[in-house]
């Protein structure tokens, strides 16, 4: 059964809520305006009663942006899952679909899992050849401050798009502690995993950037290495590089390169917000205020 249902329709060519329905444990907040009054956008908050996901909650949203609407979906803070009780596992569904030349920016805070917590996500998202859609979906190791580095048991996330009914963007990430290798083994030093995706006509020139600014930046970081200029590239007693605090990759996906996925490794979740406020820079134009500012 549907924990939320929020439906956008463009009313006196306002991008407008034109119906809202939610139940424990999912809410909304829907302000009256974010940002300059000149840009047509409507933001919608997500937040769970409790402050964050329980052992054993199932939420399932359903999203539909009407045809040349502009919504943002969004969190007030991370996503916090509690410990799991008696090995269950909390889940949460979200489906969207996205009419012409409409937009939606699912701009959320990371997810953190506590110890032994097992959470699954899967978000699809059904778009037409000219919608337009941002998707960014992380993950952090845990509480550093308790000391918690990947300790939950279960992390799934699912992402799929369809574009006119036919799959175009398949992908998931699975973290769990496995007999032989644990998940910190796994990620070492890394403490955020991070995707970025971006398809559509009104966001092609963000997305030329991000590749341009993503390859320059990992070929810096790579000649630095190489010239010893960085002190991350300094080499080790056994000949081994120190492995950056920072990598991204970038490709493009679908017909004609109509998407771009991002994907980050980092140290710290302060360099994965300073990327993505950075990069993301140019969606303000489009959503009204600069996304994780």
């Amino acid at each position: 059964m549907e924990t939320g249902r929020v439906v956008v329709e463009k009313v006196g060519r306002k991008s407008t809520v034109a119906r809202c329905f939610s139940k424990y444990p999912l809410k909304f907040i829907i302000p009256t305006k974010v940002g300059s009054s000149k840009i047509d956008a409507v933001w919608i908050y997500t937040l769970t009663y409790g402050g964050g996901i329980v052992s054993g909650d199932s939420i399932r949203c359903e999203l539909v942006i009407g045809d040349g609407c502009t919504t943002v979906l969004t969190t007030q803070a991370s996503t916090k899952v509690y410990k799991s009780l008696d090995s269950k596992c909390s889940e949460q569904l979200l489906e969207v679909k996205v009419g012409s030349d409409a937009l939606l920016a699912a701009l959320p805070d990371p997810v953190t899992c506590f110890s032994t917590a097992r959470y699954s996500q899967k978000q699809v998202f059904k778009v037409l050849s000219d919608s337009n859609l941002v998707v960014v979906d992380w993950i952090t190791s845990g509480r550093h401050e308790s000391g918690e580095k990947w300790d939950f048991e279960l992390y799934k996330s699912i992402n799929r798009i369809f574009l006119d009914e036919q799959p175009l963007f398949l992908d998931t990430v699975l973290l769990e502690q496995g007999s032989i290798t644990s998940i910190t083994e796994r990620m070492q030093d890394y403490q955020v995993s991070a995707m970025i995706i971006l398809m559509g006509p009104r966001l092609r020139q963000i997305q030329i950037q991000i590749q341009e600014n993503v390859k320059r930046m990992m070929s810096e970081q790579l000649r630095a290495h190489f010239t010893g200029l960085s002190g991350h590239a300094k080499l080790k007693s056994d000949h081994c590089f120190i492995k950056p605090p920072f990598i991204a990759s970038s490709s493009s996906f679908g017909p004609k390169g109509i998407g771009v996925v991002v994907r980050i490794a980092a140290v710290t979740t302060e360099s994965v917000y300073r990327f993505l406020k950075e990069q993301l820079l140019g969606l303000e134009a489009l959503i009204g205020v600069p996304p994780y500012t």
